[in-house]
């Protein structure tokens, strides 16, 4: 009776956290950031500035929202929205938007001739990024069909194994989630990151807020929760183990 409710708990807190985690990784909010640098020429993705047009004239400053995630890198402006996060919201985002691959999220991809003027020397961090969130994702989905099969209590050997699956995935989600925060806190220069090629024709003091996204806190709100079910399906399994034998 014990095992049942503490599987069942395990269960519930085992399947909001991945969850939680397939949603950080689907969607392109882990960073989030707004600058007035410019603006884009839709037909070419180069941008196009007062001081290149005009020279004798004042830049013309426009409000620029940027995000990002694993799969996509968007950008949209926001002339006459509010300066604030939640215009990053669905239903608040304005039209057109426009959105390159991020696959080597969170790092940049050097555009054009090699090395680019904005190429980051933290772009280390990109390869370990990508393999440690494809095997967080693995590893919970993998836990998570491991725990189906083990249920009810038909092979005690599954929830062993399923649960360490989930700590391992929750354990890659906290080591990313580590990544990120000193990489976003100490090792990024944004004013390169988020301008990419642009960076050597912005102006050095372009106002430039940059935040941690929904995704990011989709991550760490599910870490918790499926390091403690898979801490708690380890322990059934064994538990049923002892009992058998």
């Amino acid at each position: 009776m014990k095992a049942g409710v503490a599987a069942l708990t395990a269960g519930i807190l085992g399947g909001t956290g991945v969850l939680l985690f397939l949603i950080a990784f689907g969607t392109d909010y882990w960073l989030l950031a707004m600058e007035t640098c410019g603006i884009f020429e839709s037909g070419n993705s180069t941008l196009r500035t007062g001081e290149a047009e005009m020279p004798t004239e004042v830049r013309k400053e426009i409000l620029t929202f940027h995000h990002e995630g694993f799969f996509w890198r968007c950008w949209f402006f926001g002339e006459g929205h509010r300066e604030t996060i939640w215009t990053f919201w669905y239903t608040s985002q304005a039209h057109p938007k426009f959105c390159m691959h991020g696959y080597l999220f969170p790092m940049p991809i050097a555009l054009g001739p090699f090395p680019h003027p904005s190429y980051d020397t933290t772009a280390v961090y990109r390869g370990f990024w990508t393999a440690f969130i494809m095997l967080a994702v693995a590893a919970g989905l993998v836990g998570g069909l491991l725990l189906v099969c083990g249920v009810p209590f038909v092979s005690p050997r599954s929830y062993k194994v399923g649960g360490g699956f989930l700590l391992a995935s929750g354990g890659l989600f906290l080591l990313l989630i580590f990544l990120f925060v000193v990489w976003k806190e100490f090792a990024a220069d944004f004013q390169k990151y988020i301008l990419l090629e642009r960076s050597e024709k912005c102006l050095d003091d372009v106002p430039m807020h940059v935040y941690y996204g929904w995704s990011f806190m989709f991550a760490a709100a599910g870490v918790p929760l499926v390091l403690l079910s898979g801490l708690l399906f380890y322990l059934i399994g064994r538990d049923i183990m002892k009992s058998l034998e």
